[in-house]
């Protein structure tokens, strides 16, 4: 029986593989970066997050990633100053004083990098990218961001981990449990317009229709990813604001897949959250911005999928530090 379960996990995280190139992230709004270069140094100050992905929990084989993002921007100056010469209109139609300040970046550059760790049953992708941003002032209080991403990826196979049981160490289908691998260039773009109380991104990842083939046999082709972003800012009271997003994620041939997520913040110290995928699962979410130099978040989702009698569960942690931070904010000003 357990080793029917087994199978049944490993052909589904091999399904999954299949549909799925890049990795799922629950807290994308924490870090809509490691989605859309367009946001490569938004924020005033180095912007490090560093995350890991334990999905499915007690699966062989489940999905495990970890990544680390660094961007900052180049040239860009005091946010209270207007990236136009137009007046900043009226008091804040929100109540919130925090926000009543808020303008436009002045024109900027940005740069930053990624590193990135994916493993999925006997795949094992490994990706480093530099990026590149560019953020214009549209009004007083709206930016204008485009972005591109270029690396490289290297995608291993390990036939190890086809072994099922002593008698037949060897899938057959797999040739070998030789550790193979190739590299492949890698190359993402996007756009992203964000002011006080909204952001709007769109973005394409793995931009460069691929073949890897580790034998005669066997293969995959690597496949666009397009990621279509959005959030608005609500103030519930003077203390309380709420975010709610969506994320729209297409991979041809399946259909679009959505998250609808909401986070709950009190006074930019600490948040609650929770987040609905379409046909997938739930996840709850909790963070805390510490000063204005840390911050944290975690959550946990659990799949409502046939995955739900082999998997205990998905968590998901995400470490972020403020380099640099001389405006002392408690939480990023332009990355809710």
């Amino acid at each position: 029986m357990k080793k029917g379960f087994t199978f049944l996990g490993f052909f589904l995280v091999l399904q999954h593989a299949n549909a799925q190139q890049r990795p799922h992230y629950t807290q994308y709004v924490l870090n809509n970066y490691i989605l859309n270069p367009a946001l490569t140094g938004i924020e005033n100050y180095t912007d490090v997050k560093i995350s890991g992905r334990e999905q499915w929990r007690g699966l062989k084989g489940a999905p495990r990633t970890m990544y680390l993002t660094v961007h900052a921007p180049l040239g860009k100056k005091d946010y209270k100053t207007s990236a136009t010469s137009y007046p900043v209109p009226g008091e804040n139609p929100r109540g919130n004083a925090y926000w009543a300040d808020y303008t436009a970046s002045e024109a900027h550059h940005g740069i930053g990098f990624t590193l990135m760790n994916d493993k999925t049953g006997l795949y094992n992708r490994f990706s480093a990218a530099v990026s590149y941003a560019y953020h214009l002032g549209l009004s007083a209080r709206t930016n204008l961001a485009a972005g591109f991403a270029a690396g490289i990826q290297k995608i291993g196979r390990n036939g190890a981990e086809s072994v099922f049981n002593d008698n037949d160490p060897v899938d057959p289908a797999q040739g070998n449990t030789a550790a193979v691998y190739q590299i492949r260039p890698d190359l993402s773009a996007g756009i992203w317009v964000y002011s006080a109380n909204y952001f709007l991104g769109l973005s394409a990842q793995q931009i460069i229709p691929q073949k890897v083939s580790f034998t005669d046999s066997s293969g995959f082709s690597l496949v666009p990813h397009l990621f279509a972003t959005a959030g608005y800012r609500l103030l519930l009271s003077e203390d309380v604001n709420a975010l709610p997003s969506v994320m729209v994620k297409y991979i041809s041939p399946v259909d679009p897949q959505f998250d609808l997520n909401v986070k709950l913040q009190y006074q930019d110290l600490f948040w609650i959250g929770g987040s609905y995928r379409y046909n997938d699962g739930y996840a709850a979410m909790i963070g805390l911005n510490a000063g204005n130099t840390f911050n944290i978040g975690y959550a946990y989702d659990f799949t409502h999928t046939s995955l739900n009698t082999v998997s205990k569960g998905t968590h998901e942690i995400i470490i972020g530090f403020l380099i640099g931070n001389r405006y002392g904010d408690t939480c990023p000003r332009n990355v809710w």
